[in-house]
């Protein structure tokens, strides 16, 4: 793999897609900084070897061009104390002041420059924008695993104007090393985890799962599509009616191939959405009219906790619940806290980004499981056996 330990960056200007799309409260104050610690060993590589940094990231969803809410600027204070080097700021990515700043830079030297959506150019992966930005260095490294399932102007485009100059920064190389470990070479048994709201968001990955894993457990809304498929009744618990045929047929596919899918037996039902809702304990497929289930219940977690800790290879992705409500956050946290002790006791564990990452940090035992992936997306996409352009750009 073509990676940052193959260079020496003396005197080099290295352009560095990073994902910092951190989240910010309302006081535009970070409340989770992993995915900006996660690439601080990939700076520190290229100041330690003299080189100068021009970082490109991108801030949230904004729609309609600069927005003051989605600006890097409020992340630069954190970035150099991260660093330990105060940290330049552009005010725009391919204005006139980036260029200024990014040609004055000295060794050991960052600028940040603002966000890259401020431009729907870079969504649309703009060959002009692309060039624009690789004309900010000389050498050009991404480890922004988060986005590598885009294929946008910073991180699939831009890879082209760095032909002989280019590479994975460590985080990237460690996403890609984690990833493939699991899908190529998983000790066994290896236990899939799927959570979340439907099946329709996670159907490719649970069909490529079929043909890797030994057991596939399933939690969240997605599971009562199962049951109901199975004749169970679901009360009012989220269900794509349009896919119970499709349920059927991964259950049906499942046993062919030998491989055990696991569904909630019991769930915490409630008579409402909310927080506030009177709650019972109920048997999954006897949920009454009127009631739905919001998480899985006590005999699903010893269930999932039995096969997680007879397991050698755990894979997460998805909650088991509504995890945000801490009435229905009682699942997920024990599926994390099953994991810390599979971890401890020898299992290799990777969770999947996203919500299973958001949980793994919300209960704090980041450092008690094998490793944490910043792409939920990506992560999904690598699994379903796509082809990542982000990952491809650096490989051709």
């Amino acid at each position: 793999m073509n990676t940052i330990n193959q260079y020496n960056f003396l005197d080099k200007r290295v352009l560095v897609r990073v994902d910092f799309n951190v989240p910010l409260d309302e006081n535009l104050t970070i409340t989770d900084d992993s995915r900006i610690t996660a690439a601080i060993p990939t700076l520190n590589k290229i100041l330690d070897d003299g080189g100068s940094i021009v970082l490109l990231s991108h801030l949230g969803r904004p729609k309609n061009g600069p927005n003051s809410k989605y600006s890097l600027k409020h992340i630069v204070a954190h970035i150099s104390s991260l660093l330990k080097v105060k940290v330049k700021f552009a005010d725009d990515c391919i204005g006139q002041e980036a260029f200024e700043l990014s040609e004055s830079l000295k060794s050991g030297e960052v600028l940040l420059l603002e966000n890259l959506r401020f431009y729907k150019e870079e969504e649309n992966g703009d060959l002009i924008f692309a060039e624009t930005l690789s004309k900010l260095g000389d050498f050009y490294v991404n480890d922004a695993f988060g986005t590598a399932h885009r294929a946008h102007a910073s991180t699939a485009i831009i890879a082209r104007f760095f032909p002989n100059s280019k590479c994975f920064g460590y985080l990237m190389a460690k996403e890609i090393n984690n990833a493939e470990l699991v899908i190529n070479n998983p000790k066994r048994p290896f236990t899939a985890i799927v959570g979340g709201a439907k099946i329709s968001d996670k159907i490719v990955i649970i069909e490529n799962l079929l043909n890797i894993a030994d057991h596939i457990i399933i939690g969240g809304g997605m599971s009562y599509t199962f049951i109901k498929a199975m004749g169970g009744a679901v009360g009012n618990s989220l269900l794509e009616i349009d896919k119970l045929k499709l349920a059927t047929e991964i259950l049906d596919r499942a046993t062919q191939k030998g491989v055990q899918i696991h569904l909630p037996m019991d769930s915490v039902i409630a008579d409402e959405f909310s927080n506030n809702a009177k709650t019972i304990n109920c048997l999954s497929n006897e949920i009454p009219d009127g009631w739905m289930g919001l998480d899985i219940g006590e005999q699903a977690i010893e269930a999932y906790k039995t096969v997680i800790n007879t397991s050698s290879t755990v894979l997460w992705n998805g909650p088991m619940g509504v995890f945000e409500m801490e009435k229905f956050a009682g699942g997920t946290r024990a599926i994390a806290f099953a994991l810390a002790n599979a971890t401890k006791n020898g299992s290799f564990t990777l969770i999947g980004g996203g919500d299973s990452a958001a949980a793994i940090h919300q209960f704090k035992l980041e450092n008690e499981v094998s490793y944490v992936s910043t792409g939920g997306g990506a992560l999904l996409e690598y699994f379903e056996g796509k082809i990542l352009p982000g990952i491809k750009a650096i490989q051709s």
